[in-house]
């Protein structure tokens, strides 16, 4: 019995790591299908990854930049508190992409799913467009309605500039890669994201410091390594989409625009977006107070709290997971 006992442990254990490796890997199974505890597992441990990832992209940002001192390091923060509203927009749109993609891939029929995807990403660019427009004129204003110093806003607004007005790659970051979960190609969102880390963290001492060839551009640098990663990441998920073979493929019957599927977009992006805007407008509304004690206190602020994100970030990741439970209504 003992015995017995062992076996089915040793059996379980070996079981579960070839599901991670499964997961890490990618996998070809039809999530329709089979056990849902392991789909979730198989599709939870990439999300979390993916997760992990994206809090890199500022974890190497403020790791380089500290070592220009308090007003750089309190830049990163007071923009990255102002993008927050941008990563709630962004978070949902992608759980409403990710609604309407996965119960049409449940109802095995990639076709409408290729067509809701293609919707998600026009809308992703309307709105980044209808923030980054503005948000190129008015980076200065933002940093003085934030608190920052004169110093600050005349010397470092470049990299708050960079960042709002290219929100666009993380926009359809987040898109793109609710497209590919929903689908069940969740690996490949979690790999796009350790390109964009890679190349951030090559450009980021490079652009920064001006190591050769490359200009010397101070906090500006780390905004534009982060932007040209992710603009990869990006430029490699457009390729999948429509060349990469995966579960869902995009092709030029699928690019047209349809009102109606945006507005269910819209629709059903809204509640995750206001319930995502309370939590990251009390943060905007907390460093608002801080950046009144000054660049040092901001500065200590933002590292503490990229530490703690980065400990938090994966747990959205498994929130993700919850949404793919619109497959499993193909099998009730």
């Amino acid at each position: 019995m003992q015995a017995q006992i062992i076996v089915k442990k040793t059996t379980y254990i070996r079981s579960f790591f070839r599901d991670v490796a499964e997961a890490v890997s990618g996998t070809e199974q039809d999530f329709t299908e089979g056990r849902i505890s392991r789909a979730i597992l198989l599709l939870a441990i990439p999300a979390v990854l993916e997760m992990i990832m994206e809090s890199i992209f500022v974890i190497a940002d403020i790791f380089f930049v500290s070592r220009l001192g308090a007003d750089a390091v309190a830049t990163v923060g007071l923009t990255e508190s102002v993008l927050t509203i941008i990563y709630a927009i962004s978070l949902g749109l992608g759980t409403a992409t990710t609604s309407l993609v996965s119960r049409r891939i449940g109802e095995k029929n990639p076709d409408a799913a290729s067509k809701a995807a293609f919707q998600a990403i026009i809308t992703g660019i309307f709105v980044s467009l209808i923030i980054g427009i503005p948000g190129f004129f008015l980076s200065e204003k933002l940093l003085g309605v934030m608190g920052a110093s004169s110093q600050i806003v005349e010397k470092m607004s470049g990299y708050t500039r960079i960042m709002i007005s290219g929100n666009i790659v993380i926009m359809l970051l987040f898109i793109i890669n609710a497209i590919f979960r929903s689908a069940g190609d969740a690996a490949v969102a979690m790999k796009v994201l350790w390109i964009g880390n890679i190349i951030n963290i090559i450009l980021d001492p490079c652009l920064i410091f001006g190591i050769s060839p490359f200009p010397e551009t101070g906090v500006a640098g780390a905004a534009t390594a982060t932007t040209i990663g992710r603009g990869t990441a990006v430029l490699v998920q457009f390729y999948l989409l429509f060349f990469g073979k995966k579960r869902i493929q995009l092709s030029l019957k699928h690019l047209s625009i349809d009102f109606s599927v945006i507005l269910k977009l819209l629709r059903l992006s809204f509640g995750s977006i206001g319930q995502n805007l309370i939590s990251t407008t009390s943060w905007v509304a907390l460093v608002r107070i801080i950046s009144s004690f000054g660049s040092e206190v901001v500065a200590g602020y933002t590292i503490a709290i990229r530490i703690i994100g980065f400990t938090i970030l994966p747990s959205w990741g498994i929130k993700q997971c919850c949404i793919y439970s619109g497959w499993t209504e193909s099998r009730s």
